[in-house]
């Protein structure tokens, strides 16, 4: 008997029942257009029963391992969750100064200098027959703020990757540049001028002194 034939009468899936067929042991033969044909001398409505148990049985693993994948990504999810909100926590209780110490904690730990930068840009304002120079002054002051405070963000990263709650001794290093190259028509292009801000510091390990028992 034909398997698309099984199939039909059965109502189940030729081509998995088809493939289940070649390995359960049953005697069949391959048909002359790669089909498959069952010995009729078989008990065709036993060999679907178990070929219907088989499929249960590989359907119920199938949603098992699907499971198990899901609580996988989700346990990964929650752990990166997680270290995420503890890093955030970790870089927004972390003490920093331009000292070398803070009251009330001892330095357990020095692991040395690190520094955090940040740069902008600001056009010069010129282009234009009716244009008029940029107020640098006043565009720098905007962003001065902003980029300290980027510079500042980036020590902190670089004091928590070695492993840091503090960092002692900062201070900050400007920079400013005012590029310029040739123009297509050989003259001189100028380009926007640069401001950079380093924040510098030396990362440690602070511990809350005990109390002094009286």
């Amino acid at each position: 008997m034909k398997v698309k034939d099984i199939g039909k009468q059965y109502k189940i899936d030729t081509d998995a029942f088809g493939a289940w067929i070649k390995s359960s042991g049953y005697t069949y033969k391959s048909g002359a257009l790669g089909g498959v044909d069952v010995d009729d001398s078989q008990d065709i409505a036993a060999i679907v029963g178990e070929f219907n148990v088989f499929q249960a049985e590989t359907n119920a693993r199938n949603l098992e391992n699907q499971r198990q994948e899901a609580d996988r990504i989700a346990k990964e999810k929650a752990a990166a969750d997680l270290a995420v909100e503890q890093k955030k926590q970790a870089l927004a209780s972390m003490l920093i100064t331009s000292g070398f110490g803070f009251d009330g904690h001892t330095i357990t730990k020095y692991s040395g200098y690190i520094s955090g930068d940040d740069v902008v840009q600001i056009a010069r304002g010129r282009e234009g027959l009716f244009s008029s120079a940029t107020d640098v002054g006043s565009s720098l002051m905007n962003s001065l703020v902003h980029i300290r405070r980027n510079a500042l963000a980036e020590l902190k990263e670089a004091a928590w990757a070695l492993g840091c709650n503090a960092i002692i001794g900062v201070d900050f290093d400007y920079l400013t540049l005012d590029p310029e190259t040739v123009s297509s028509g050989g003259g001189t292009l100028y380009l926007p001028y640069v401001f950079g801000v380093t924040a510098n510091g030396n990362a440690v390990v602070i511990e809350q002194n005990k109390p002094t028992a009286l």
